[in-house]
């Protein structure tokens, strides 16, 4: 232990980058309350918000709010409750509109989540437009959401899987992607950003690669918006996918952007009530959008919570939340390189505070414990993301993911703490 005293000693003398952060960082911890428990007795280090954010004081109070005194069935009835949850639910689609700046609300679906968008698209889009012999290219790094329906679509339909590969940085083999590009490509699915190396990747760049060819684009964008300004207007993609617990709002929400020319296009995917507007035995006429894509009872409450969420973050601004993110990638990146042992896999020049991380002589799963015991909480496993552990020839990592409440000094214990657990199983 005298060892390990002496090497975390000589590691604080090589932390030479400055703390500085956006001047309210102390009131929007006090935002949320779950960051001002213990965990074992330790104060509580949240670093898993790749998997899910924590909630502001303003999401929680809302939907506690709407439970228990304006619940109501939305679009359907014609009394003040109904009145007021349906005008609730519209606000928050103008919000998210207004925060990944689409042209209109309606071109704004709310979904389960990412991955009840995804597939809505790879069901809708790939029945219509997906035959035998076609193409649907993805990349190497795309979360099993992104890759999984469109593999499923292919083998359905007898087309091709193919993949954008990557280097050894995390960054996308773009010198390839015109080559992947072929006249049977129906559909380019990719990830804005990495969910298991913080890469983010250039799309603006690739969807008018792909736009060249008149190929439509999925951005799948579940680790992107709550960390930078998105304007699907500006990105020019075709549609463009997120969760609302990813961004700090809550659970069973998701949004499924699409240009409207595609949506107007393709079909429903879901069937039922409020979907619809004409119904015979003989025929069923579908409803405007985007209700055509919303069947059955949406969780409007959820909607209405992820609406709060955004405007929260747009009232503290997206700039100095990338700004101050910016600054926890230098600062983590610089730390956890003194650390004898630890490599990070992933070292893109542009990427987000993520770090996929292995401690020389240990597994991932006995370091996560460990942490956990001592107040920290990580992932550690493949992160949904198989074929980018396959890359590195490796089985899984310790991944700590950061966001706009995270501090410098947990990044300090963090980096205190990994020292603990490699005294304690090496």
């Amino acid at each position: 232990m005298q060892c390990l005293s002496h090497q975390l000693r000589k590691i604080k003398l090589l932390i030479t980058v400055p703390k500085a952060s956006y001047p309210n960082l102390k009131s929007i911890r006090e935002d949320f309350p779950i960051l001002h428990r213990k965990v074992h007795g330790k104060p509580l280090i949240y670093f898993d918000n790749g998997a899910t954010t924590q909630k502001p004081r303003l999401v929680i109070e809302t939907m506690n709010r709407i439970y228990e005194q304006e619940n109501s069935s939305i679009h359907r009835g014609v009394h003040y409750l109904s009145d007021r949850m349906t005008e609730a639910y519209e606000e928050a689609r103008n919000s998210v509109r207004k925060f990944i700046g689409a042209a209109a609300s309606h071109e704004i679906v709310f979904t389960s989540g990412t991955t009840g968008s995804i597939n809505a698209v790879a069901t809708s889009f790939g029945e219509k437009y997906v035959g035998p012999g076609d193409e649907v290219l993805v990349t190497v790094m795309e979360h099993h959401a992104n890759l999984v329906p469109w593999q499923m679509l292919c083998e359905r339909k007898g087309a091709r899987l193919r993949a954008i590969p990557m280097n050894d940085r995390g960054e996308l083999m773009l010198d390839q992607l015109d080559s992947l590009l072929t006249g049977r490509t129906r559909m380019l699915a990719v990830t804005h950003v990495s969910n298991a190396l913080g890469t983010i990747n250039p799309v603006k760049n690739i969807v008018a690669r792909a736009h060249e060819r008149n190929i439509p684009v999925l951005v799948d964008g579940a680790q992107a918006v709550q960390h930078l300004a998105v304007d699907v207007t500006e990105l020019d993609c075709d549609f463009y996918v997120f969760s609302g617990h990813k961004v700090y709002g809550p659970t069973g929400i998701g949004i499924l952007y699409g240009k409207e020319k595609w949506l107007e296009d393709l079909p429903p995917y879901q069937y039922g009530g409020d979907m619809v507007d004409q119904v015979s035995l003989e025929k069923t006429t579908f409803n405007e959008l985007p209700l055509k894509f919303e069947a059955g009872t949406t969780n409007y409450v959820g909607a209405i919570g992820m609406g709060k969420a955004l405007e929260y973050l747009q009232g503290i601004g997206l700039e100095d939340i990338a700004a101050h993110e910016h600054h926890l990638v230098d600062y983590a990146t610089h730390n956890l390189s003194q650390v004898p042992g630890v490599r990070i896999y992933g070292m893109a020049s542009q990427r987000i505070a993520t770090f996929s991380i292995l401690l020389e002589n240990t597994h991932p799963y006995d370091v996560g414990m460990i942490l956990d015991k001592l107040g920290i909480a990580v992932r550690t496993g493949t992160h949904c993301a198989q074929p980018v552990m396959q890359h590195f020839g490796i089985e899984g990592t310790l991944r700590a993911s950061l966001a706009m409440y995270n501090t410098p000094e947990e990044i300090d214990r963090f980096v205190t703490e990994l020292q603990t657990a490699k005294s304690m199983l090496t």
